[in-house]
């Protein structure tokens, strides 16, 4: 399933790239210390998450210890690459929310304390202030007041037809997992049956062969009906 239908008519935003910077320089060279690699680890770090405190954490430092090298003489061209690498943290929250805005997330379904499934939900308001935002001309009528009257419609329309393009392929996924559930049971009867006709010695498998016709036989002649008007104990019919 695509997003084209909302996406197409959304602006692309300018691709920003991760510079090259000069590390702070530092007087002691400690190995746990903000070396020149654990610097460009936390800045990578930044443009992936948009968080000093998550960058940090992968570099196995403190916020205070990072906020502190960025004051340091000699720190203008670290400075000018965290800001570089919040934008593209940035980017990717956004992109992020654009995801959850237009395809919507799965959330835990409860019944008396217990998880029985999951089901889909969609955040309105957080895809209008996406598109607000991306397209502001497009979707904010009159500025930040809200969606003209023909954008709610569309909007609406096309989100109904976007989530029952969602359910149709639901239930299609879900049909075929039954079936490979299905197919998965059989074969593991089908393997328990050999492996129970493996163990029969000749005479075992001899009489469950004429079981088995006998069963078929009865089952031809309509046994059970024949049972309902079978004589009782005292010979009467």
């Amino acid at each position: 399933m695509t997003s084209t239908a909302y996406t197409d008519d959304l602006p692309a935003r300018p691709t920003a790239t991760l510079p090259a910077f000069t590390p702070v320089p530092r007087q002691s060279k400690r190995h746990d210390g903000w070396t020149p690699e654990r610097q460009q680890r936390f800045i990578e770090a930044l443009a992936d998450t948009g968080s000093v405190a998550a960058a940090c954490r992968v570099v196995g430092k403190s916020t205070y210890g990072v906020y502190y090298l960025r004051r340091q003489p000699g720190a203008d061209s670290f400075r000018a690459a965290w800001e570089a690498a919040l934008d593209l943290g940035v980017q990717r929250i956004e992109d992020v929310a654009m995801d959850r805005a237009l395809n919507g997330v799965e959330v835990p379904v409860y019944s008396y304390g217990k998880l029985v499934g999951t089901r889909r939900t969609f955040n309105d308001r957080l895809l209008m202030f996406m598109l607000r935002n991306r397209a502001p001309k497009r979707f904010a009528g009159g500025g930040a007041r809200g969606l003209s009257a023909m954008d709610r419609t569309t909007l609406a329309r096309l989100k109904q037809e976007w989530r029952k393009e969602w359910e149709r392929e639901r239930a299609i996924a879900e049909d075929q997992q039954e079936e490979e559930v299905l197919a998965s049971l059989h074969a593991k009867l089908d393997a328990m049956r050999r492996n129970e006709q493996a163990m029969m010695s000749p005479r075992t498998r001899a009489l469950r062969d004429a079981y088995e016709a006998a069963r078929e036989e009865d089952r031809a002649a309509d046994y059970p009906h024949l049972l309902e008007h079978a004589p009782d104990e005292g010979g009467e019919a």
